[in-house]
């Protein structure tokens, strides 16, 4: 009787064993994917502003001064506008129809792009551009956070945000193949049509195929829908699909020194990021390259940064304690590629400069970190949603920082902004090492209380 029993709770193991494995694996090869092709797409209309500017975007819109650097600014003035809007539709809204319907607008903001004549026009379009992107990465939070256990969360979402630098690649080869045309539209104009129907395009493929969240996913036979439920709910980071909004957890989120650890961290490294990410193709330009030559540059550059985010998400998913580490590790080697740049004055041979170029691609890597460190150390929806609208506020903040600290008086070797950006890192590299020693007090403090260990 007892053997009789033992075989079946065996089996029962067994069965689950299967079903569990089934599951994530279904449910990693439908979402991932998307998410991953989304931000692609998400980041290529930053990269091919850099583009555009040195084929010919600058002078037929008849740009001077600092008005280029506002236009990349503009971009993150209209993603602070919708920021908290859209955080308080996501959790509300079927979220796969309103990311689908999202990109329709987006896309055919890009396309519109290609139309501007003036810096006026210019403003416009990169105002809506940010209020169509600003649901794209909080709604990817959300969505991870929803299908995911705490472990798999810091390398799936390494995963989706590698697909920025992916995207970076990709729109550096379609920006130099269209840089060859010979056509009455200027190649900067063809760069934003094709991209903005490409995106356009790509929200039908959302709309058919990104489930709105675990209940509804048809996909997923109903045992591994309940499973998965299930799963993401013991673990802690599993959201029902009613959201209360508590003001008590706010608060408590707010006095949290922690928060304002990665708000900072966050901050500090997007300024550097919002400068490079829109100068460039004008920064590789000083080094003595050609328009299109620098496009090509770029692709190392970008390969960089998508291994740095992958390589660093799996070890974040792996060993949990490391991701304060790996913070300071990406921010070392930025601190030395900026150091290398802002050197150049005192005749830094070129290829020493070109090498500190790459380097600063690994800096987009911190923000993966923070946003892991993020759900791994916050309980409650209303924490969570709390630390992703700040941490935005500092994506936001900081890329709109970081394009006026390249001064046109100061071209093409931007002497200013590159003493700024290595100041930046060496002070988000202090900030992230004060937050492991933080975090590892408080986790062994709560250890002691209630035996849940904590991400540092």
């Amino acid at each position: 009787m007892a053997s009789s029993q033992a075989v079946e709770e065996s089996n029962h193991d067994d069965n689950a064993h299967i079903i569990a494995s089934r599951a994530l694996r279904k449910v990693d090869m439908r979402l991932i994917p998307l998410l991953f092709i989304t931000y692609m797409f998400n980041f290529m209309d930053k990269t091919i502003l850099s583009s555009a500017s040195v084929f010919g975007l600058r002078e037929d819109t008849h740009l001077v001064g600092q008005q280029y650097s506002w236009v990349s600014s503009m971009f993150y003035f209209g993603y602070f506008f919708w920021e908290v809007p859209t955080n308080y539709l996501i959790p509300r809204l079927p979220v796969a129809k309103y990311m689908a319907f999202n990109t329709f607008f987006w896309g055919a903001v890009v396309a519109l792009t290609a139309a501007c004549v003036n810096y006026g026009g210019l403003l416009a379009v990169r105002f809506l551009l940010g209020v169509a992107e600003a649901t794209i990465t909080p709604a990817f939070m959300f969505i991870t956070t929803t299908w995911y256990t705490r472990d798999e969360i810091p390398f799936r979402t390494g995963l989706w945000f590698s697909g920025n630098s992916v995207g970076g690649l990709v729109a550096s080869l379609l920006a130099y193949g269209i840089g060859h045309i010979d056509h009455p539209l200027h190649p900067w104009m063809w760069m934003f049509i094709i991209l903005g129907l490409a995106t356009f395009l790509w929200g039908f493929v959302l709309l058919f195929f990104l489930p709105d969240s675990i209940s509804t996913a048809a996909f997923l036979t109903p045992e591994e829908r309940e499973y998965m439920a299930h799963r993401a709910i013991i673990a802690g980071t599993g959201r029902t699909e009613k959201t209360t909004w508590k003001w008590p957890q706010a608060i408590e989120c707010l006095q949290d020194p922690k928060t304002w650890h990665l708000f900072a961290i966050a901050i500090l490294t997007q300024i550097p990021n919002g400068g490079t990410q829109n100068f460039g193709n004008l920064v590789i330009k000083s080094f003595g390259f050609t328009s299109l030559q620098s496009t090509l540059i770029n692709i190392p550059s970008s390969v960089i940064s998508a291994s740095t985010i992958t390589v660093t998400g799996w070890l974040a998913g792996h060993y949990r304690q490391m991701n304060c580490i790996l913070i300071v590790c990406i921010v070392s080697l930025s601190i030395t590629g900026s150091a290398l740049i802002y050197a150049r004055a005192h005749h830094v041979p070129l290829g020493a400069q070109l090498f500190g170029y790459f380097l600063l691609a690994t800096g987009p890597g911190a923000l993966p970190l923070c946003m892991s460190l993020v759900q791994a150390n916050y309980r409650g929806v209303t924490k969570k949603m709390t630390m992703t609208a700040l941490m935005f506020v500092a994506y936001c903040a900081g890329n709109i920082a970081g394009p006026q600290l390249f001064r046109a008086s100061e071209a093409p070797t931007y002497q200013t902004s590159f003493r700024a950006i290595l100041i930046c890192y060496i002070i988000s590299g202090v900030l992230a090492v004060s937050l492991r020693v933080y975090l590892q007090v408080t986790n062994t403090r709560r250890d002691r209380m209630e035996g849940v260990q904590g991400d540092a």
